[in-house]
């Protein structure tokens, strides 16, 4: 048996599994798309972050974790007649072949820019009003600013430099210091979000995910400030009993085992 074929009767196997729980599975029987949504959204953040401790072990975890719940969904899909497994997946088929026409057409696309402007304008032709019409609203407005500017950059509403980007984070930042003075709580709002906005543009054009930048610094923050309690504990103190001084120790020494 090839791998294809292996692929395809494990794939099976998971169809029949599937079948097998919604039928005699008091929890699975019980479950709809709704109770799912949040369980799916949790999947996909875990998945994340294996990505990002690049844990491949995992990451092809919550792989399975995630086809279980893409199953799951259609399964659910074809007992109200809805659509179900085939339909997922000829849809999708037929979206690459169509949104790909540099690869099973004749349309000419060399570089990655050049095939990114032509997803968007196929989307015009299907029917959307705006290009920014697929940017989920539910997305984290972190991620959602990114592909707002992915998209609007896709229809030729850029920068051409990074310099040009990165002048513009400085100028917002003297906006926002200017609102601060003023002490204009609505304005400071505003001029801190397009200070978040812009510096997620200048990511872009310095080919960094703000999303994961933001989260491995998160992650590097965890670890060295549960070293300096650690360390703190280890020598008797107590954080809320010490000063910052003090505390810039241990937090120093953390660095050294977390960059």
């Amino acid at each position: 048996m090839s791998q294809r074929e292996e692929q395809l009767k494990a794939f099976g196997n998971l169809l029949d599994i599937m079948d097998e729980l919604r039928e005699k599975c008091p929890w699975d029987k019980k479950q709809t798309m709704n109770s799912l949504r949040h369980l799916t959204i949790e999947e996909t953040y875990e998945l994340g972050d294996a990505i990002l401790d690049n844990n491949q072990e995992e990451i092809k975890k919550e792989l399975g974790d995630l086809l279980l719940h893409i199953v799951f969904y259609a399964k659910i899909g074809s007992e109200t007649e809805s659509f179900d497994m085939l339909d997922v997946i000829q849809g999708i088929n037929e979206k690459l072949i169509s949104r790909h026409p540099h690869v099973f057409g004749d349309v000419v696309a060399e570089t990655e820019e050049e095939v990114a402007k032509n997803w968007e304008q196929l989307k015009l032709k299907e029917g959307k009003k705006s290009i920014l019409e697929g940017v989920p609203k539910s997305l984290p407005a972190l991620v959602k600013a990114s592909r707002i500017q992915d998209k609007a950059a896709s229809a030729g509403f850029d920068w051409d430099r990074s310099e040009q980007v990165f002048e513009k984070v400085q100028e917002e930042i003297q906006e926002l210091h200017e609102e601060v003075l003023n002490k204009n709580h609505r304005k400071i709002e505003a001029e801190f979000g397009d200070v978040l906005f812009s510096l997620i543009n200048y990511a872009r054009f310095i080919d960094v995910d703000p999303e994961s930048a933001l989260e491995r610094t998160n992650k590097k923050f965890i670890k060295r400030f549960q070293y300096l309690e650690e360390a703190a504990k280890k020598n008797g103190e107590s954080l809320k009993d010490m000063t910052l001084t003090q505390m810039d120790v241990y937090w120093n020494e953390s660095k050294k085992h977390f960059e």
